[in-house]
């Protein structure tokens, strides 16, 4: 017999119990709802902070495996569904931290919106001031106004987008520069400046379309419809 999985220490035991080898669609779906309401209001009762404290460094310590395998399934406009994003979006900042400070300095540079306000990073910001920001939106869904750091987190994948795309655009313009040259010598250069602004492009919508789906999940918190 195989060994029973050891439940998250996140979360309370019946809960992680209750959804391991579910094979019906909505009660499984009905748990992952249930833990996502459960975490949030236990951190939130929580005066002593330890309960905060779990929540923040668990993915550091445990990876997303666990939270994939309770939210990643559910509805982007879903209470899980934010949670499940919100930890994502934190894990790829630290774990990309210098990279995500250059695509945000210069998305922050092209923007005329006032996304790099609200998303709240200094300026100028490095890889210790990202997943800073990180944490800190983060730790704003537990003990803070929900919809605000939903708001942030939104605008930081919007700024983040800009940037991509900032970048994609230089790739492109490379092109023509490469092109007026030798063919076979540049070739490879020409694949690979191309290749790096698809790359870029895909990420930028990947990227806008989480950002679309924070705001529209922090208006429907706010209306008291987020479940």
């Amino acid at each position: 017999m195989s060994e029973r999985p050891k439940k998250p220490a996140l979360f309370a035991g019946h809960e992680f119990m209750a959804f391991e080898g579910g094979d019906d669609p909505a009660k499984v779906s009905a748990v992952a709802h249930d833990v996502a309401r459960a975490l949030l209001s236990r951190v939130r009762a929580d005066e002593q902070g330890l309960a905060l404290e779990r929540a923040m460094a668990y993915v550091d310590e445990n990876g997303l495996d666990d939270l994939a395998e309770l939210w990643s399934a559910t509805s982007a406009h879903s209470l899980p569904g934010a949670l499940w994003r919100l930890y994502v979006v934190r894990d790829l900042i630290h774990r990309r931290a210098s990279e995500i400070s250059v695509l945000y300095a210069r998305g922050a540079e092209s923007l005329h919106t006032v996304d790099p306000v609200i998303a709240g990073a200094p300026t100028p910001a490095g890889p210790e001031e990202m997943t800073s920001l990180a944490d800190d939106i983060l730790r704003g869904v537990f003990v803070g106004d929900f919809a605000d750091a939903l708001e942030r987190a939104a605008a930081f994948c919007a700024v983040v987008a800009a940037g991509c795309v900032s970048f994609a655009d230089d790739a492109d313009a490379v092109h023509p520069a490469l092109e007026r040259g030798s063919s076979q010598v540049l070739s490879s250069a020409l694949d690979a400046h191309a290749e790096q602004a698809r790359a870029l492009t895909q990420q930028a919508l990947r990227l806008s379309h989480t950002a679309a789906e924070f705001r529209t999940c922090a208006s429907l918190w706010r209306r008291g419809s987020l479940d």
